[in-house]
């Protein structure tokens, strides 16, 4: 392993540590044998992510409420973090059809699309990080995650980010509110614009572990954050 990969892997682990101390510390499991350093930042690469994808499914849901009135009845938020979190994982849903991942981000943002614009957009976020990790939840020695899968979902993030400032409907409304402005101060609220930040960089942050321990180089495509085509993952 090279200084850089153990300088990294340290960094990420005392943050996790950290984060341990202030809240309830894990428990030790006999599965955690069967995991090398790279499995556990792993993991807890990925349980940061998901658990930021939820904060912004729970956040667009508030700033959009008439999506989830396009739900069929009876839906509710904790319902659809169900559905896009429950383990293990759902991959088609009816209101959708086949797309999940890269295939739901674009309905999402479809004009003519009539159902739940949040639950497509998701249904995409949470479909391109399980597919970055090859469909996994948990991760054990031998397992290998390709870098530029998770290079091309950070890239794709950003993409997301722009298209919900600048995709309009045929009223010149945009498709989904991903800010609130705070009508005392005048200022705007961007925590969706966070959210999705430390979603990338946790993204590039776990390419740059991956390749410099495999010694593989990642391909920086040329992919301005104005495209709306999505590499694939």
């Amino acid at each position: 392993m090279t200084i850089t990969v153990r300088a990294i892997l340290l960094s990420v682990m005392i943050s996790f540590l950290m984060g341990c101390q202030q809240g309830k510390v894990r428990s030790f499991s006999v599965k955690n044998l069967a995991k090398s350093d790279i499995d556990m930042v792993t993991d807890a690469h990925l349980q940061e992510l998901n658990k930021l994808a939820r904060q912004l499914l729970i956040k667009l849901y508030k700033l959009n409420p008439r999506e989830l009135s396009k739900a069929p009845p009876g839906m509710t938020v904790d319902k659809r973090i169900h559905q896009l979190f429950s383990m293990p994982r759902i991959v088609q849903f009816a209101e959708l059809g086949e797309p999940y991942g890269t295939t739901a981000v674009p309905v999402a943002f479809n004009p003519n699309f009539s159902g739940d614009r949040v639950f497509a957009l998701m249904a995409g976020v949470a479909g391109m990080i399980h597919g970055s990790y090859n469909y996994q939840d948990e991760f054990f020695m031998l397992d290998e995650i390709d870098q530029q899968k998770l290079y091309h979902c950070a890239r794709n993030l950003e993409s997301i980010a722009w298209q919900l400032h600048h995709r309009h409907d045929k009223r010149g409304e945009l498709l989904l509110i991903s800010n609130s402005m705070n009508n005392a101060t005048r200022e705007t609220n961007l925590s969706t614009e966070r959210l999705l930040a430390k979603m990338i960089s946790l993204q590039d942050m776990m390419a740059r572990i991956l390749s410099d321990k495999n010694n593989r180089t990642i391909n920086k495509v040329l992919h301005g954050v104005a495209s709306t085509t999505l590499l694939p993952i």
